[in-house]
């Protein structure tokens, strides 16, 4: 039997139709807390009679273990019988299927209920069912505050709960679950497994605050070991969260780290695109600190000649391309030209036609700006050869050249 498609959400999968649901699911969930008089009752908590329970027992009776096994069957079998309903599209017998197979499994435990939760609540939310995934986010509330007040311990059930919170897209309760997990396994192998779910899922809800603040934590204890390669990967994603949450300090910092890491590994290949970005920080530091201007455009000097003098000549030209913006932006056109010419170089060698093209467009028009019009010509013209090769930017090289050749009125 084909299972239904279960998605899932991760730091750079999540996609806007999720979000919609979002915003336009919790609403709604807030107007039914307020009116529940206005809405069916949760089909998963109601207490009726059912011919697959013996007697039937109370709430917190415990069935005897054959009785259990009978049940457990039973209940497979109508998830089954649900699947087979929600392929052939009739979704609503499919889902009264399965909310009679989720009200009968608490009679075999937390762990065996929340694993059935989790199931129907990733079908619901990429269903989307709005109302399903309100009615299990609701049950599993409800366990966790039970679990929350007798003080359980049991990690599987705390895991299970976490994992069931992410299926319903719930982060705050998925987090206070996983908490319990981390309380649990702190100087165990496990600590770290833990901290990196947190971090992710505070990642996923675009919490780069404590994402930080998390991965923090884990350099410090991966720091201690020594394991250079788990230190430099946790680093490399510490870098990749100050940026999402624009933060250029401390991107700053933690990308020097780097740098200093990749130097003793002699790791000459991502130092100057390192190097590049740690420069694109500094510039944008400057605005507020202009002192920092001279720290960025040593970065992106450092960064072109390392590509450079290791023919990574594509490398280059990207580096090249920031600083000669920089340059022009600061109205150091002279030295803007210069590192033009270093760029057609690297483009030339790097065989990147379309590149060579905006090359010349730009020295073109830097030259115009300095009002070197005979320069500016040549440029142009050059630009126009290439352009005609790559079918592309014709029109743009054709009226600079018409317009530098027409004589003045």
């Amino acid at each position: 039997m084909v299972y239904p498609q279960m998605q899932h959400l991760t730091v750079k999968t999540i996609s806007i139709s999720w979000l919609v649901l979002l915003f336009t699911t919790y609403p709604a969930i807030a107007q039914r807390t307020s009116s529940p008089d206005k809405f069916p009752p949760n089909p998963i908590e109601l207490r009726v009679k059912d011919p697959l329970l013996p007697n039937p027992p109370k709430p917190n009776q415990q069935l005897t273990p054959e009785e259990a096994q009978r049940l457990n069957t039973a209940l497979d079998s109508l998830h089954q019988e649900a699947i087979a309903k929600y392929q052939s599209g009739d979704k609503v017998s499919a889902y009264e299927t399965w909310n009679r197979e989720l009200r009968l499994r608490k009679y075999l435990g937390a762990n065996n209920e929340v694993q059935a939760l989790t199931r129907v609540g990733q079908i619901a939310w990429s269903d989307p069912n709005r109302e399903q995934v309100f009615f299990i986010t609701q049950r599993l509330q409800k366990i966790l505050n039970n679990a929350t007040t007798t003080q359980n311990n049991d990690l599987e059930l705390w895991r299970g709960l976490a994992n069931a919170f992410q299926a319903v897209r719930s982060p705050k309760p998925a987090l206070e679950a996983l908490a319990k997990v981390l309380a649990g396994v702190r100087g165990t192998e496990a600590e770290l497994t833990t901290l990196r779910q947190i971090g992710d899922l505070h990642m996923s809800w675009f919490d780069y605050t404590n994402a930080a603040n998390t991965y923090r934590e884990i350099l410090n204890k991966i720091t201690a070991t020594g394991d250079r390669q788990s230190i430099i990967a946790n680093l490399r994603q510490l870098a990749y969260i100050y940026d999402q949450g624009k933060q250029p300090q401390q991107a700053v910092e933690i990308k020097t780290k780097l740098v200093e890491l990749y130097q003793q590994e002699n790791n000459i290949v991502d130092i100057p695109r390192l190097r590049t970005a740690i420069a694109a920080d500094l510039e944008t530091l400057a605005k507020d600190n202009p002192a920092l201007l001279d720290q960025a455009f040593e970065n992106y000097q450092i960064a072109y000649t390392i590509a450079w003098q290791n023919e990574q000549y594509a490398t280059a030209g990207e580096v090249l391309r920031q600083l000669i913006a920089l340059y022009r932006k600061q109205g150091q056109l002279d030295d803007a030209l210069k590192t033009s010419e270093i760029l057609l170089e690297a483009e030339t060698r790097a065989a990147n036609l379309y590149e060579v093209m905006n090359a010349y467009e730009q020295i073109g028009e830097i030259h115009l700006q300095q009002q070197n019009k005979p320069q500016a010509l040549t440029a142009f013209q050059k630009g126009l050869e290439i352009a005609r090769i790559l079918q592309h930017n014709q029109d743009y090289f054709s009226q600079q050249i018409q317009s530098l050749s027409t004589p003045p009125q």
